[in-house]
This record gives C-alpha cells, structure tokens and sequence, in this order.
C-alpha cells in the first residue's frame, strides 16, 4: 500500500505528496503509464515530452520498470538542450534521454534537439513542425531551484511566446544549478545559451505529470503552488493546466503552508 501524507488541489494542479522520494517516484510513474496507455488506446500512439535533469532519475527509472508499456507505439521529445553541446557530452540532454530511456525501451521513435549543428534557426524550424505535427499527450515537466521549466528561467520565460522552441541565455541561478548538480566542474563551464521549449508548447500537452523531489526545490514548490501565477515563477503555471499531476516529497513540500 502507498503512503500518502497529504492530497490536495492548488487551482487546477492536484498536488500529491509522499514521505520520501522512492514512493514519490513510483507512484508517478504509475500514474504517467496510464496516461500513455490511455493514449495508445485511443489514437494508436502516444506523443510524450520528457524533462531530464537529477530531479527526474527516479521517476525515470520507475517508469522504464513498469509494466504493459506500449513502449513500440511511444513517440518522444524532449524539452532543452545546451547550445554547441555535442551529443556526446556527459551533460548533454541528448545523452540523458538516450542512455536513460532509449536504450532502455524500444521506442517508437525519439526526436533529439541537434543543439550542436550549425544552423539552428532550421533546427529549431524542424522540432517545431515536429511537436505541431500532433497533439502531445503528455509532458513530464519538473521545476527549476528559481522555478523554471524547461530552460524557460523568469527573465525569458513567456506564457503567451509565439515560438515554439527557441534560443534562450540561461539565468545565473539555472547556471549555478547544473553546477550545484555535478553536471559541470564550475560555473563557467556551463553554456550561456539553450535550445528550449517555451511555455505554450510544454502546456499544449494535454496532461502534466511533474515529479519534484529534494529539500533545493523547496521554495520553488512553495512559489509554484502557493505564489503568484506569474513568470516570476514559470512553475505557476501549472495551477492553470487542465489535467496536471504534481508529485512531491516530505521535503520538497517542506515549506507549503498547507
């Protein structure tokens, strides 16, 4: 039997929080096969955007394990990746989604942002007919420490952005992040631009499942669920979607106020 200490509604998300990250993970990934199995059974495939990053390692890794999986008939993208990171870089999205996930099930097809290539007004031109080319079924959308989602931090963040992906500098506090998680040596290593999904598209999905573990994300949840719906906080966005999940820990719940 899953633990639960609390459920409960902040506008339109349903925020369900677990007493450690490992039921956290678990419960989410049950969630989200459901979800794509439901849209298998209705369209015949199911178009799935993934977040990567430390934050989404358990959900990822419990979500691989579960069972009955249409994974044959999963279509998958995946939300940013480093302007001029070859694929092959160790921080690379590419290289995450790759490793963690299409490796590991056959998927139908899996579409990786080229952030490397040398035109990426194209590039971005070929994700964008891409992702428009059917609806999405599903987003995985995590938080950010200064509550971005994707690469989509407060100073660029839009919730009514023309684009569909575009080219972002990275905010100093998501910088000191991919640092703080091991992801680069120092803070100057870390690129000053990404490729990124805006706002819209991550929303156009038509469910949000949104695993958000660890004590760091704290103020974040807090700010996402408790704050102004604004892009001071692009993770307020979600109390406004119609169908989104948000699945937290003892600790990244710690500072909600209810």
């Amino acid at each position: 039997m899953v633990t639960i200490i609390v459920m409960a509604s902040y506008g339109l998300a349903h925020v369900n929080i677990y007493p450690d990250q490992r039921t956290m993970a678990e419960t989410a990934a049950d969630a989200a096969a459901r979800l794509i199995r439901s849209a298998v059974a209705k369209a015949g495939i199911a178009r799935v955007i993934a977040a990567t990053g430390n934050s989404q390692v358990a959900f990822i890794e419990a979500l691989v394990r579960q069972p009955g999986v249409p994974w044959p008939r999963v279509e998958l993208f995946h939300m940013d990746e480093y302007a001029g990171m070859a694929a092959t870089h160790p921080a690379s999205f590419r290289l995450w989604i790759k490793t963690r996930i299409s490796e590991r099930v056959p998927l139908a097809r899996v579409h990786y942002i080229g952030g490397d290539l040398d035109d990426l007004g194209l590039e971005m031109e070929r994700y964008s007919a891409l992702l428009l080319a059917r609806p999405v079924d599903v987003a995985f959308v995590g938080f950010g420490e200064n509550g971005h989602i994707a690469f989509n931090d407060p100073p660029v963040a839009d919730f009514n952005d023309p684009e569909v992906i575009k080219i972002v500098e990275l905010d100093h506090a998501c910088r000191l992040q991919q640092t703080g998680e091991g992801h680069f040596p120092t803070l100057q290593d870390v690129p000053l631009r990404a490729l990124t999904l805006t706002c819209p598209t991550l929303f156009r999905a038509a469910a949000w499942v949104s695993c958000v573990p660890d004590f760091r994300k704290a103020k974040a949840v807090r700010d996402a669920l408790e704050g102004q719906i604004s892009t001071g906080c692009p993770a307020s966005i979600v109390r406004t979607h119609p169908n989104a999940s948000v699945f937290l820990d003892s600790e990244s719940a710690s500072l909600l106020s209810k």
